[in-house]
């Protein structure tokens, strides 16, 4: 009985410790999150803006003028999945490679060819084996600003514009609140795709821009690619510390309630081993009685 207490205790100690690592990590996460969200939204009107500038350009421009405004058969498919680098945050990374994966499987089965750029090691690591990655970008997002950004579509042009790929596509975690991020699919490239409806483009009809609309274009498009990648990560910043602190404040929920049940299992088994030595005392006591 004295090694089963001991055993419990050994449990509830270490129980505890894991407690305490996960409620530091909740708190940590909760303070990286306040300052992503804040980012995230600070950034959200003028992506917005942007997107709406763009729309009102390309609903007007022909698609030939512009290369990435180009429409190809669609063949071959490149696409920018970002996840985390680190685990410990629910089902966040799972969600993002579920859904590429479901898309991976539907353009193969139409006889399509599929490549990755992947952003965050989860996504990397489960992937490496089964689709060619053509750009991978890991441990960058502890810290990252929008030359990361940059940097991705910078890799992402010039093969789309040179042919090697026909259509590119760019799948992250939405971040809706703290406990719910949902993985969306866009498609950026060719970017005609992210024009205006006729309505939107009749309303923007009025508007004089300075230089030629095909010229401000051209500088518009990859400006615009870049918003929409940094806005993707972004949301993957802020929903990963959400998730994640989510996840750790479950986890500590979970562990308090094992401790309260290894300490009931404990005094349990203390008041038996009691009852257990006042028995044998009381036995000893009566046999001793007897022979006297």
């Amino acid at each position: 009985m004295g090694a089963s207490l001991k055993e419990i205790k050994r449990q509830s100690v270490a129980v505890d410790k894991t407690r305490q690592i996960t409620r530091a990590m909740n708190m940590v996460a909760a303070s990286k999150l306040k300052a992503a969200q804040m980012k995230m939204e600070n950034f959200r009107p003028y992506a917005g803006k942007l997107m709406e500038v763009f729309g009102s350009l390309a609903g007007r421009v022909v698609s030939t003028t512009n290369p990435l405004l180009a429409v190809r058969d669609p063949g071959r498919i490149r696409v920018i999945m970002m996840t985390s680098d680190r685990g410990l945050c629910g089902g966040f990374n799972t969600n993002v490679i579920k859904e590429v994966e479901k898309f991976t499987r539907g353009k193969k089965a139409e006889g399509k060819d599929v490549s990755l750029i992947t952003v965050g090691k989860k996504g990397r690591d489960f992937f490496r084996k089964k689709v060619k990655i053509d750009g991978q970008y890991v441990e960058e997002l502890s810290r990252f600003d929008i030359s990361l950004a940059a940097r991705i579509a910078k890799d992402a042009i010039p093969p789309f514009i040179a042919g090697e790929y026909d259509e590119l596509y760019l799948c992250y975690n939405e971040f809706r609140s703290v406990a719910s991020q949902r993985p969306v699919m866009v498609r950026l490239l060719p970017a005609a795709s992210i024009g205006a409806d006729e309505d939107e483009t009749e309303a923007a009809a009025d508007y004089v821009y300075e230089p030629s609309e095909e010229e401000l274009l051209a500088h518009i498009v990859p400006m615009y690619l870049r918003v929409l990648i940094y806005k993707g990560l972004l949301e993957t910043s802020a929903g990963e510390h959400g998730a994640r602190m989510v996840s750790m404040d479950n986890a500590t929920s979970n562990c308090e309630e094992m401790i309260q049940s290894l300490t009931q299992k404990f005094n349990s088994a203390r008041q038996a081993a009691i009852t257990a030595e006042l028995m044998d005392i009381v036995g000893g006591t009566e046999a001793l009685s007897a022979k006297g």
